[in-house]
């Protein structure tokens, strides 16, 4: 049984440390201290740029919204500053 004990502990730590270096690489998959705002900005961005990336998507929005394909990327490269609105006030500490 100690063994076990010892394997699972091995486990988590490695997940862990996983973790931490994904979340040293890769901005958007966020820490501990990642507010729901942050992680939401995040998420809207990340849709946002793959939106223009896949040009289908692009022609897509482009004909559903009867706008062209350069307006509708002008939007949503504006849309990107602030996709959810002004950030929350922080409380001072």
């Amino acid at each position: 049984m100690g063994l076990f004990l010892l394997g699972a502990m091995g486990d988590r730590y490695n997940i862990h440390s996983q973790l931490e270096h994904l979340q040293s690489k890769y901005i958007g998959t966020g820490h501990a201290d990642t507010t729901m705002y942050e992680w939401l900005t995040n998420q809207h961005r990340d849709s946002f740029a793959s939106y223009m990336g896949h040009f289908d998507m692009l022609n897509y929005f482009a004909l559903c919204e009867n706008e062209a394909k350069a307006r509708i990327r002008f939007n949503l490269m504006e849309r990107m500053l602030q996709p959810c609105g002004q950030p929350p006030e922080k409380p001072e500490e």
